[in-house]
């Protein structure tokens, strides 16, 4: 149960966190410095949806993007039965 997209690939990627200090040239200050460097993951906003795939509903994980960009459809709902 990985958090990827089965539609596009997209999955958690590695990265770093970098912490600084000081005042930017920019602002009057003599620089930033860098105090250290943390490893951290950037996770992908995978969600699980019912979407219509040859006619079946079916449940997959899809990032938000593929949703947003129409990349699939989701299924009708039925009407509730009146009784």
């Amino acid at each position: 149960m990985a958090r990827v997209c089965e539609i596009c690939g997209k999955k958690t990627q590695s990265g770093a966190q970098i912490a600084r200090r000081g005042l930017p040239k920019k602002k009057g200050g003599v620089g930033l410095r860098i105090t250290g460097n943390t490893l951290r993951k950037f996770k992908a906003n995978v969600q699980r949806l019912r979407v219509e795939i040859d006619g079946e509903a079916t449940r997959i994980r899809i990032c938000t993007r593929c949703i947003k960009s129409g990349k699939v459809v989701k299924p009708k709902r039925k009407k509730a039965s009146a009784a």
